[in-house]
């Protein structure tokens, strides 16, 4: 976790507090473990919802052609050297969603 932090105040459910809390104590932690759990909650959910929306953009496609795109973007990246993918040309699928900013 970054030792840059933002103090939230969150409010939930009796229900869910103590559920946390139960499975918190039932594996050893302790009570500043509760905010590392919430940070690891919080990353999952957000990466579970940006590759939901991701699969999404692609659903229309063909599988063929989506497995060709996977393919060009893979021989992209290991043939440019740096880890970088070159420009897209315009005949690739573009989708509508937009992946969060962190």
């Amino acid at each position: 976790m970054s030792t840059d932090m933002t103090r939230w105040t969150v409010s939930v459910s009796r229900e869910t507090d103590i559920t946390v809390r139960s499975f918190l104590a039932q594996r050893g932690m302790k009570k500043g473990d509760l905010s590392r759990f919430i940070e690891e909650s919080v990353r999952w959910r957000v990466f579970d919802r940006t590759m939901a929306e991701a699969r999404s953009g692609f659903a229309d496609m063909e599988p063929d052609a989506l497995e060709d795109l996977i393919g060009e973007a893979r021989d992209q990246y290991a043939g440019n050297g740096q880890g970088q993918l070159r420009r897209a040309s315009s005949h690739r699928y573009q989708s509508s969603h937009q992946c969060p900013a962190f």
